[in-house]
């Protein structure tokens, strides 16, 4: 594996907050010298987000409700419709210039579906892809989804792998703008939690095998640093 991408583990990060990141990572490559891809792995507080596609439509409780619960709402331009960030919940977002590593948009998102795939059956859980919306399905039910946008042919955001959440939030929307579906996690399919970790190790592992590349671990400030050098 010659490639290296750098690789940040953030425990917990403000969905507002990994989306400015991602945008300054994204300026940085279009505009100045930084030059390389970049992975971040995190969590996000709870928040719901509204894709390019997003309709409020798909909302089932009211913004007062969700006021109440303390679980805001963002749009971002992302593909895709609604759906759920929180705890428990493994956020990755590759920031990657696509042509540069010869990827077309549909053969990556092929991969983040299969880098979810195998790691799901590293827990002995076996999941496929669905034609109806991209992801990973169990059945009837959704184990992770995908949403990226591309700028400048940098490609961002990316998937959503359900591992030990709260379900309860999905049950206010119509996820990915899907009715009479259902969503479901490592958790509730194994009857207990996951250790988050052995599924980030997991997840790293095969993101570097199907994109035949070296994750480089790289802390959060050190990465700032670079970026504002660029």
């Amino acid at each position: 594996m010659g490639k290296k991408w750098l690789y940040v583990d953030i425990p917990l990060m403000d969905y507002e907050e990994a989306r400015e990141l991602q945008l300054e990572i994204v300026q940085a490559r279009k505009h100045t010298t930084f030059d390389r891809n970049v992975v971040l792995f995190l969590e996000h507080p709870s928040v719901f987000t509204l894709g390019r596609r997003g309709e409020r439509g798909h909302l089932k409780v009211t913004e007062a409700f969700l006021k109440s619960k303390g679980v805001p709402i963002v749009h971002v331009e992302r593909g895709g419709d609604i759906t759920y960030h929180g705890h428990g919940q493994l956020v990755v977002y590759p920031i990657i210039y696509l042509g540069k590593e010869g990827l077309g948009v549909k053969e990556y998102v092929t991969g983040l579906e299969e880098v979810m795939i195998r790691s799901a059956g590293d827990f002995g859980i076996k999941s496929e892809r669905d034609p109806r919306n991209r992801g990973v399905w169990i059945g009837n039910n959704k184990l992770g989804s995908i949403g990226i946008a591309i700028r400048h042919g940098i490609s961002f955001h990316g998937f959503a792998f359900n591992v030990n959440l709260a379900m309860e939030p999905f049950t206010w929307i119509n996820p990915c703008g899907l009715q009479e579906i259902g969503m479901t996690s490592l958790e509730r399919e194994l009857s207990g939690k996951m250790p988050m970790e052995e599924v980030r190790d997991a997840v790293r592992s095969h993101m570097e095998n199907i994109f035949e590349v070296e994750l480089e671990l790289i802390n959060l400030g050190k990465l700032r640093m670079l970026l504002k050098k660029s």
